[in-house]
């Protein structure tokens, strides 16, 4: 056990507070992680059943171990601030806060919803001064209300609003959350704002994207659409949930247009990624959670969820890669000279395995790895091919959106 604090603790201290730039302008880092569930040891009346204290072996130990366990990934991925999930109120905010401090990342200011119907929070935690802070309503008992804070850095208004969506129940979804969410950034306009934390949504998922108007295309931007980072990474590593084998980006950090613009704050084009280190994984290869087993915690684990993070500047300008669709074909895909996008017409899907399918046209067959949406054997596809690599020798396609599907000569609904 010391051998491994010792290392935590050499690794924490080293951590700088910001980037500053040689112009005086600052990179930042912004993150996201769901605790799952950080209760404190006080008992009043709205934990879960598992986190009664001193019962199902919720006590000072285990409390301990799950606070350094978390203080070590905080630690670690080393955001200037980090949105979070399921913490129990306050007073188990500030213990975090307090282990953080310990471990040598201090995080002086914070913020929190207190909604007294809900059993957990939304939280926030900076090395940035608060400019202001405020619980927008959910108003349905279970429900989570959102977190809006403001900051000023380097006399640039940044605004983030926490999220922790509820989940979906038996096939049902809700869409409260959402619309709320989306009535408050009518009046976003124009303003620089960042939307995170756990939605309870795949990325690409209806409730999700509809409710914040977010776009996949850089190109589509306007003053009423969002962009959401996930689309920086091909398809096969957008996830930061394991759920029996589904793989889920239900964490998600999607920036207001603004962010993109060149002006004020900007997103630092490629920083988006999932903090994925070796320990918060079971050497079986999922993710290593807080171990609840036969009734009782065992002082093991971390986390359901990865963390995510994006950096951003107040100087970097952000620069709009490519932004023309090319005509092409499979062969054309595998030429040394290829520009991209490209859009594929009608080419048919001749294989599916668990995920990853084939396709051809009259030039030729290749392979994508990384399916986000069910497709069928025969199916006939336009579709837009965004990125492509190459694994053991073969070429394969790993970003790409479907804007059509046949089936038979007909569209598919």
């Amino acid at each position: 056990m010391e051998v491994y604090l010792s290392s935590f603790l050499k690794r924490a201290f080293s951590y700088s507070i910001l980037t500053l730039s040689p112009l005086g302008a600052t990179d930042f880092k912004v993150a996201s992680y769901n605790l799952e569930n950080l209760f404190d040891l006080t008992l009043n009346g709205n934990e879960y059943r598992q986190y009664i204290p001193n019962r199902h072996g919720w006590n000072s130990k285990t409390l301990k171990i799950k606070l350094r366990n978390l203080s070590e990934v905080i630690c670690e991925i080393d955001a200037d601030i980090i949105a979070l999930q399921e913490v129990e109120n306050r007073e188990a905010l500030l213990l975090l806060q307090k282990s953080l401090k310990y471990y040598g990342c201090n995080y002086q200011y914070s913020a929190t919803t207190a909604k007294n119907t809900s059993s957990v929070q939304v939280a926030l935690l900076s090395r940035f001064k608060i400019y202001s802070s405020k619980a927008i309503e959910v108003p349905k008992e279970g429900y989570r209300d959102i977190l809006e804070v403001k900051f000023n850095i380097d006399g640039k208004p940044l605004y983030i609003f926490v999220n922790h969506w509820k989940s979906k129940r038996g096939g049902r979804v809700s869409l409260l959350s959402g619309r709320v969410l989306k009535d408050r950034l009518k009046n976003m306009v124009g303003r620089e704002y960042i939307v995170i934390g756990d939605f309870n949504s795949n990325y690409n998922e209806k409730r999700l994207t509809a409710s914040l108007n977010s776009s996949r295309r850089l190109c589509n931007l306007d003053n009423n659409s969002n962009y959401n980072l996930w689309y920086q990474l091909p398809i096969y590593q957008r996830w930061s949930y394991n759920f029996y084998g589904k793989k889920e980006g239900l964490d998600n950090i999607i920036i207001s247009p603004t962010l993109l613009d060149g002006k004020n704050i900007d997103y630092i084009k490629g920083s988006f990624n999932r903090f994925k280190p070796n320990y918060l994984f079971h050497k079986r290869g999922y993710i290593l959670r807080w171990q609840y087993k036969s009734g009782r915690h065992i002082g093991v684990g971390y986390s359901d969820h990865l963390p995510i993070y994006a950096s951003f500047s107040t100087k970097k300008r952000f620069k709009y890669p490519n932004c023309n669709i090319y005509s092409g074909n499979i062969s054309k895909l595998k030429a040394e000279d290829v520009k991209l996008p490209i859009r594929l017409k009608a080419v048919e899907v001749i294989r599916v395995q668990k995920s990853s399918a084939y396709i051809r046209d009259g030039s030729g067959e290749i392979k994508i790895f990384g399916i986000d949406k069910r497709v069928r054997v025969g199916e006939i596809l336009d579709m837009v091919i965004y990125r492509l690599t190459t694994y053991n020798s073969e070429l394969e396609i790993i970003d790409f959106q479907i804007e059509k599907s046949y089936h038979n000569g007909k569209k598919e609904s």
